[in-house]
């Protein structure tokens, strides 16, 4: 007997944006990290099962972007390949985002098929590499000057904790010297490492408001792009009350085949459904813990 497929089981008939873990790997153990210890684990696509998963997507779904993260993605062996078919023979919108360590040479290599380079930041540099890994800031600018270079369009993720929310108006200004398009806030989740690091949570929501006034407050030409929690007070309750329509914006595999929609169930195994990489199919994951019967709502960002 068939699983109901993700239209039958949650009324989606299109998913914008197709984001694989390709693999658990990483050089860092950031103390932020919502995959925590499972950076340990071996499981990881291989470029059949990476290909056949962006295909069905594309297919049943009408997907037309694929993110590409990890892990560390750039430690994949086939990532050229992989964006080479997405690319070219898909014609579908690719990201990558990646620590940016150590990564020049083979940005330059995949830098046809790339359409945006996200790296994840987290302040300046005493921030940044007392969270990630020290020289983690320095190779990560030098990977966003290259990208500019080759005329790579480029963004930088940030994770806002009690450690580096003062650094948010420094960064994009420095960003902005490096033309990167976009700075996207996310607010800690308690998942990982980050359930271990109680010193990077930030006490009082009122930081948050002092956050998004500096940041109107700078006249910033990057844009800049906060989550729920990151909001006003306001905006968070409409949110909060956001519903799934035909259409979702991203759909997220992880390295065993795992899916989550929101940003808020990844990490936490709230999947509703798993893609079999054996079978090439996508399951629907029985029981009461997965994110449909849950109700967790999709994650929504705003300009700031």
């Amino acid at each position: 007997m068939s699983t109901p497929t993700i239209t039958e089981a949650a009324g989606i008939t299109r998913i914008e944006t197709l984001y694989i873990q390709l693999l658990y790997r990483c050089q860092f153990r950031c103390a932020h990290c919502f995959h925590g210890d499972r950076l340990a684990w071996r499981d990881a696509y291989t470029l059949d099962q990476a290909i056949t998963l962006v295909e069905l997507m594309q297919r049943d779904y009408a997907t037309t972007g694929v993110n590409l993260l990890g892990g560390e993605p750039f430690l994949f062996y086939q990532l050229g390949p992989l964006l080479t078919h997405t690319k070219r023979t898909l014609g579908m919108h690719t990201e990558i985002c990646t620590n940016g360590y150590r990564v020049i040479q083979k940005l330059a290599e995949v830098a046809t098929d790339l359409d945006l380079l996200r790296v994840s930041l987290e302040g300046l540099e005493q921030a940044n590499d007392a969270i990630r890994h020290r020289g983690s800031f320095r190779e990560a600018i030098a990977a966003l000057a290259y990208a500019r270079n080759l005329k790579i369009a480029t963004g930088v993720t940030m994770t806002v904790t009690a450690t580096n929310i003062a650094d948010v108006v420094p960064l994009a200004r420095l960003l902005e010297t490096l033309a990167v398009r976009e700075l996207k806030l996310h607010h800690l989740r308690p998942v990982g490492y980050a359930s271990r690091h109680t010193e990077l949570v930030i006490p009082d929501p009122i930081a948050y408001q002092r956050m998004r006034e500096q940041i109107e407050d700078a006249n910033l030409r990057i844009s800049v792009l906060v989550d729920d929690e990151l909001a006003t007070d306001r905006e968070s309750e409409e949110r909060a009350g956001a519903e799934y329509g035909a259409t979702a914006s991203r759909i997220e595999s992880d390295p065993r085949g795992a899916l989550t929609m929101s940003c808020n169930a990844v990490g936490t195994d709230a999947h509703a459904f798993y893609f079999d990489k054996q079978s090439g199919r996508i399951e629907h994951e029985g029981g009461g813990r997965n994110e449909v019967l849950l109700g967790i709502p999709p994650v929504v960002y705003a300009h700031a």
